[in-house]
């Protein structure tokens, strides 16, 4: 694309946003080289001419250029419309590289300009606030030992990158940082230039769709990817951070931060609504987390080989190193390492060993061998050796550059890497304890039982130490692959360790015996046990996952029977007195709308938290937001302080999911920075959970109007989504949906069962797809009508509304991402995708509603913040909105274009691949350019 084109968003520095306009331009420029190179410079005028048209309709709309603009786009031919779609598409893939590398460049700059200030939102900005406020140093150590952050990654289907492109990615943001480079010759900026020539053309000729499904096996692999490219290296950086900010501002204590900062994974191991997680598929996962621990640490240990020179000429090392390369002799038969031939280089022989042993680690017939690591406090006891060593002959640099790390990657990563959730939807847990027990002769129909009949029951059974299963027994395939994943569970506790697998997650938790049913099957296989003497061992819990509005309304009283039996109430005391419940965003947000979701979810937190207080349970609230404004996305750091200070006493669990792992995980320095913010924001509301700052007594008067204000969102909200007959059609007609199931982008199907109701639709493609055709109807809808119900015409009210957005801090959080969505949102497009709809009585009515509840929300979030315009209060992400959409715009009215043609086509039982191809690729080159989309 042209120089013109090199428009993006802008920083309040104007040098930096010159670099940014830099890179823009530069990629803009070799892109369109690239587009004549291909296509002839035919294809380069067109991609402009369009760019123009859809940038001064922006600027200024006039009807005649609209019309102009349409025609321009709906008269392409075939294959050059093709080629457009990708062009525009590649361009936006490239701008958020620019964009990614500026974020390092911005907080690079920061840190060269402010000298020894400190950055807001910084880990040294939290360990300060706690030293300036005159908080000692056991109150710390109380802070650190208390918080927990585990970011667990899920393979929902919002991904759209191939694992090829975001390598091809990763390798033009190296080349591009490198134009920072001042020392750069002349030729060696040519050679630069060529290069990113070459990789911007290997991105056009490279197949942005999946040919086919990726199986789970290929998600796991996709998540391992962070682990192997970032996340390895990033995250003991952020522990050595704050280790050594602590040591700067309380140097009288020598500091080992507890591992309060882990990653998770559902990958592998979430199988609702799933057929492709097996119990095979769940061992497999196991086995490549930790073949790639494994891999990590022989990297390191071959880095130390060549580092560790050390000479017994020069240095003398400890005892305990000579005693343990002794023992290694006696112990370990060397075969797939050589024995290092310098004797006077010990660290090296020692190494050696180690070597051996962890490639014996992956050989399941030396379990128990001293041959191999069998547990990785092994590994780490083996590294602790060296390090005293080194520090025996003041070698202490070497030791605390160079080992230190290494031994927090062990502590952190073990050899499971990362601990991996199962779930599954409750529905199955009791269609197979049905089976078994009318098997057993227990009870004919336990499906039939009343809750209360059912509760007693597996109560009961679970105190009974006699079996349920049999292996003489015939079960259904669907019962006995139930069987095979708790056994699975206790296989892998035993190879892996318990730490693999602790959390057994249940969707749709809706009664106490939901919970009780996988304790019972835990029971079966050893994962839990009730001694003689009545101690029980747990190495499973059972987690509910509360997701509906009514689920969230029955929660308290669910765990509150829970805690009143005694054999679970020892189950939670043998897992440490703590608990852990999740809370889905997604589906309380399909059910009841942004504002209602948001409100239930800030009660639902509250009162569990004060159940579990009431039985001195600590609680871990597993929070399930998707990247999307309208699955409770936001910026990790927001999402932390976005939660009650007192609820987070017992950890927080995030998912992380879709576009937000490559957008946060990609790249070594976003990443590190997207987890310093969040470290900062843990021990910020770590602070305010123990030193609460004075309450305001409005605060139960404010929770009041929210509690109002959600109510008539509620109504509003199912008014029209579930109480108007002729949506369902509006939906399915004006949006992208049934296409979206088509892009390849994830081995869960995009429906629970194969049915066309709503309540079976995943809130994933719900969202998606509304963002898709630019409505983002679920992030904002009903918000306005809400607001407006309260205020009326009392201005004294309106006051209120703003005090609490000064002083409220989920009310404003509610507000700004409400202006995010409206941002985003773009009804003049979203009217041409509400013309497919073939009934034009039910597209008029509809969208009359949905624009009157559009302007009503814009102007009363306006009131209520003072603002002018929607994000004057975030003018950087206004201005990235304002310059992407020229961008996005031609995509969207070409995937109207072609979603036209396509779906009157199949009306006529006939299709066209290429023309699904070209719609596909649309989707892909919208979500780019909106970012966020999942």
């Amino acid at each position: 694309m042209s120089d013109q084109s090199a428009s993006t968003l802008t920083t309040n520095r104007p040098q930096a946003n010159n670099l940014l306009r830099r890179d823009v331009r530069f990629l803009g420029n070799i892109l369109g080289e690239v587009l004549v190179h291909q296509g002839g410079r035919e294809l380069l005028d067109i991609v402009e001419q369009i760019r123009e048209q859809s940038k001064a309709l922006r600027a200024e709309f006039v009807p005649e250029l609209f019309e102009q603009f349409k025609l321009t786009v709906s008269t392409l031919s075939p294959e050059i419309r093709h080629q457009v779609i990708r062009a525009f598409a590649i361009y936006f893939q490239l701008v958020n590289i620019a964009e990614q590398n500026h974020r390092i460049r911005r907080k690079r700059d920061y840190e060269v300009s402010a000298g020894e200030a400190v950055q807001r939102g910084s880990i040294e900005n939290a360990v300060q606030d706690l030293k300036e406020r005159g908080i000692e140093i056991g109150d710390v150590q109380d802070i650190l030992s208390n918080i927990s952050l585990e970011l667990v990654m899920t393979a929902h289907p919002t991904e759209a990158t191939r694992r090829a492109v975001l390598d091809i990615h990763k390798r033009i943001a190296e080349d591009v940082m490198e134009l920072d480079n001042p020392t750069l010759t002349y030729r060696e900026r040519e050679k630069l230039r060529e290069k990113l020539m070459n990789e911007v053309l290997i991105l056009w000729q490279t197949d942005e769709l999946r040919d086919r499904k990726p199986t789970v096996i290929d998600e796991v692999r996709n998540g391992l990817y962070y682990f192997d490219e970032t996340l390895f290296e990033v995250l003991p950086s952020v522990y050595e951070e704050l280790e050594r900010c602590l040591s700067k501002y309380y140097p009288d204590e020598k500091w080992h931060v507890p591992d309060y900062l882990r990653f998770g994974s559902w990958i592998g191991g979430d199988r609702d609504g799933n057929p492709s997680v097996t119990s095979k598929v769940t061992w497999e996962t196991l086995t490549l987390h930790r073949q790639l621990a494994i891999q990590k640490y022989e990297e390191k240990l071959n880095e130390l080989m060549g580092l560790l020179s050390f000479s017994t000429n020069l240095v003398e090392v400890s005892k305990e190193l000579a005693e343990s390369i002794q023992s290694d002799r006696e112990h370990v038969e060397l075969k797939c390492v050589d024995l290092w031939r310098n004797a006077k280089e010990p660290y090296r022989i020692k190494l050696g060993f180690m070597l051996e042993k962890l490639a014996n680690t992956r050989d399941e017939t030396l379990k128990g061998s001293s041959m191999r690591y069998n547990h990785p406090n092994e590994l780490r006891e083996d590294l602790l050796v060296i390090d005293r060593s080194l520090r025996h002959h003041y070698a202490d640099y070497v030791a605390d550059t160079n080992v230190a790390k290494f031994i927090r990657q062990v502590e952190l990563f073990g050899f499971h890497l990362m601990a991996l959730d199962v779930r599954q939807h409750s529905q199955e847990h009791e269609n197979a304890m049905a089976e078994i027990l009318a098997k057993m002769n227990v009870v004919a129909d336990y499906a039939s039982l009343s809750e209360d009949e059912k509760t007693d029951l597996l109560h009961r059974l679970l105190k009974d130490p006699r079996p349920l299963t049999s292996g003489h027994l015939d079960y259904t395939d669907s019962t006995r692959e139930c069987l095979n994943v708790y056994h699975t569970i206790y296989r892998a506790q035993q190879e892996f360790g318990v730490n693999c697998i602790s959390s057994y997650l249940i969707s749709m938790t809706q009664a106490a015996s939901d919970m009780l049913e996988v304790m019972v099957f835990a029971k079966e296989v050893g994962l839990f046990r009730q001694e003689s003497d009545g101690t029980v061992r747990c190495t499973l819990q059972s987690v509910p996952l509360f997701e509906t509005i009514d689920d969230l309304h029955a929660a308290p009283a669910i765990m509150k029977e829970l805690f009143e039996l005694p054999i679970y109430r020892k189950a939670v005391e043998a897992r440490g007195n703590l608990h852990e419940i999740m809370l889905g965003y997604s589906d309380s947000n399909k059910d009841g709308g942004v504002v209602t979701a948001n409100w239930e979810l800030r009660v639902a937190l509250n009162e569990i938290t004060a159940a579990g207080k009431a039985y001195d349970v600590k609680l871990k609230f597993f929070h399930g937001r998707g990247g999307a404004l309208g699955r409770g996305g936001m910026p990790l750091n927001r999402s932390i302080l976005a939660q009650p200070p007192h609820t987070i006493g017992g950890g927080i669990k995030i998912t992380e999911q879709g576009e937000v792992l490559s957008s946060r995980y990609s790249m070594q320095g976003i990443a590190y920075r997207s987890l310093e913010q969040a470290t900062w924001a843990l021990i910020t509301a770590a602070r305010l959970a123990k030193y609460p700052e004075q309450a305001l007594q409005a605060e139960a008067e404010w929770d009041e109007i929210a509690r109002s204000i959600s109510e008539t969102a509620l109504e509003k909200y199912q008014d029209l989504i579930f109480r108007d007959p002729d949506f369902l059609t509006y939906f399915k007609e004006s949006t992208p949906l049934p296409e979206v199931g088509e892009l390849n982008i994830g081995s869960r199907p995009s429906k629970r069962k194969n049915s066309d109701r709503f309540e079976d639709l995943r809130a994933i493609p719900w969202v998606f797809a509304w963002t898709q055709s630019r409505y983002l109807l679920p992030a904002w809808y009903a918000a306005g009508t809400a607001l407006k119900q309260y205020v009326g015409e009392d201005e004294g009210k309106m006051e209120t509304l703003r005090t609490m957005y000064e002083k409220f801090p989920f009310f404003r959080s509610l507000i700004d991402n409400l202006q995010m969505a409206l941002a985003k949102a773009d009804l003049l497009i979203a009217k041409e995708y509400a013309d497919m709809i073939k009934d034009k009585t039910i597209r008029d009515r509809i969208f009359e509603q949905i624009e009157q509840e559009y302007k009503l929300t814009s102007e009363l979030i306006l009131s209520i913040t003072g603002q002018a315009e929607i994000l004057d209060n975030v003018p950087v992400i206004q201005e990235s909105i304002r310059l992407r959409n020229p961008y996005v715009d031609p995509l969207s009215y070409m995937q109207v274009q072609l979603l036209t043609e396509l779906r009157a086509l199949r009306d006529n039982d006939e299709d066209d691949p290429e023309l699904l191809r070209e719609v596909l690729l649309t989707i892909n080159g919208i979500a780019a350019g909106l970012r966020n989309t999942g």
